[in-house]
């Protein structure tokens, strides 16, 4: 086959392959954009309404207007013209919020090269077309605070996002979250656990070159935000020509945490490189606004309650690697218990799936209330990224975020029915279940397609030609094949006509 043909062969491989793609989310990205005929007012009747704040609403209903709630109880009506969604023997509770995640990014997370990243922003890699979130969506998750990999002391710049799968990129950032960035402490900085062969090890490789680094850079945050404070005094007091600083966009996300602009979330395991952390902050006169993982805090749960620090921990993953040989399963009961605001994350796609059944365990592990479980993944996160009076609980001018599911949310029986986002169903799984055949089928119809397309190819007829010559009985041996002689064709062909 020449280079012509196999390029064209190539291209009509990719080609389908690009159809069968696209046939896989059409469907979805037409259903997450929203039913088309949802009109601006919605009312969610006869269900059992978990609100958080104010306790369950048995056949209670909720009304929803221009993607806020507009009222709750046992009594309100649908106006002329409104959706009713009949939630009769369903639960409604707040959309589920996940404060570690790292969905919804095209390509990888870790700028790994430098101790410092703190210059990149997760903001620039989002991805609304990743099959996660729509598979978190049918896990009742409304809204995913997307991180940084945990590779440096301080890593890259972090965003809170809504789960609208298929919406154009600017559409996910959540407009009045505080902007936030990945710190990470332990043995995924110091590179205890890999290596690049034939590449150098990167600086810090130990506990206390991981604290040198965040102090070192503090150290130049504060030199560079005294500059501009000196320079934009000067022009305030009218001096002329003056030069501003250069700009330092490494140091520029580090100043905003010193001003209390951008909140820190710093992956963490073990009590003693917590307490260090805070030692810094208070060094350095900024914030910690949670430590996520936080596998040991249950041993540092006084001291992150008086410095008011959020704790985003596991349900019960232990043991997986050294640091986490010390972790329990009661943590999140435990540092609840002592006055920290604590949530129950993810950090891997499919765990957040389930996030209602993780919150669960604490009743078990700790004697939590169902309440107080609810809260791990609605309230308390909302209240970490400082988005809770937005969301995280159910009631009179917060964003319409729900997931509906048809046994209490706390149950291993329960699987969500609908996701909503403002007021939009993104999820519906009676939808998506009478999807899927008609799904199968065109998926079947374009792999046929695919396997016909890449057939080898026909010989052509020269060539055929040559292989029934080849084909063609010799002579015997000894005997050569006479050819005629012209005349006497001649006279075969005058004597025929």
């Amino acid at each position: 086959m020449n280079a012509k043909k196999m390029t064209a062969k190539k291209m009509s491989f990719a080609k389908i392959f690009v159809i069968l793609a696209v046939a896989a989310l059409v469907p979805l990205f037409a259903h997450a954009q929203g039913n088309s005929d949802n009109s601006d007012v919605t009312l969610i009747k006869n269900a059992t309404v978990i609100t958080i704040t104010h306790g369950r609403i048995e056949h209670g209903s909720i009304l929803v207007r221009d993607g806020k709630i507009a009222a709750v109880g046992t009594d309100v009506q649908a106006p002329a013209g409104a959706k009713v969604i009949d939630g009769t023997g369903l639960y409604v509770m707040p959309g589920i919020i996940d404060c570690h995640t790292h969905i919804a990014v095209d390509g990888d997370v870790n700028e790994g090269s430098i101790s410092v990243s703190s210059m990149v922003n997760i903001k620039d890699v989002l991805n609304p077309y990743d099959i996660d979130i729509y598979h978190e969506l049918a896990g009742g998750v409304v809204i995913g605070n997307v991180l940084h990999g945990s590779a440096n002391p301080i890593g890259g710049q972090t965003i809170v996002i809504k789960l609208k799968y298929g919406a154009p990129p600017d559409e996910l950032p959540f407009p009045d979250a505080v902007p936030g960035i990945k710190f990470a402490l332990g043995e995924n900085v110091k590179h205890s656990n890999f290596s690049a062969p034939g590449v150098a090890p990167r600086y810090p490789a130990t506990r206390m070159g991981v604290e040198e680094t965040i102090r070192d850079a503090f150290t130049r945050a504060k030199a560079y935000q005294k500059k501009w404070a000196d320079y934009d005094r000067r022009k305030a007091a009218g001096e002329q020509n003056l030069i501003p600083p250069r700009r330092d966009l490494q140091l520029e996300p580090l100043v905003e945490v010193l001003e209390g602009k951008r909140y820190i979330h710093c992956h963490s395991y073990v009590s003693d490189e917590i307490l260090m952390l805070m030692r810094v902050a208070k060094e350095f006169g900024f914030k910690v606004r949670t430590f996520q993982h936080v596998l040991e805090g249950y041993k540092v749960a006084d001291e992150m309650a008086a410095n008011n620090i959020g704790g985003s921990t596991f349900s019960d993953w232990w043991a997986y690697k050294m640091e986490a040989y010390e972790a329990i399963p009661y943590n999140a009961a435990l540092m609840t218990r002592r006055g920290v605001i604590v949530s129950v994350n993810s950090d891997d796609a499919d765990e957040a799936r389930h996030l209602n059944q993780e919150a669960a365990k604490s009743m078990k592990y700790g004697g939590l209330t169902e309440n107080e479980a609810l809260r791990l993944v609605t309230l308390n996160p909302a209240i970490q990224l400082g988005i809770d009076n937005h969301v995280g609980s159910i009631g009179v001018g917060k964003d319409a975020d729900f997931a509906i599911y048809n046994h209490d949310p706390l149950s291993v029986y329960a699987v969500v029915q609908k996701t909503i986002i403002d007021g939009k169903v993104y999820f519906d799984r009676q939808q998506d279940i009478a999807r899927r055949a008609a799904l199968e089928s065109e998926r079947k119809d374009l792999l046929a397609k695919l396997e016909k397309e890449n057939q080898p190819p026909k010989k052509p007829a020269a060539a055929e030609s040559k292989g029934e010559k080849k084909n063609e009985k010799k002579p015997e041996k000894g005997k050569r094949k006479k050819t005629p002689k012209p005349e006497l064709v001649a006279m075969v062909a005058g004597g025929a006509q």
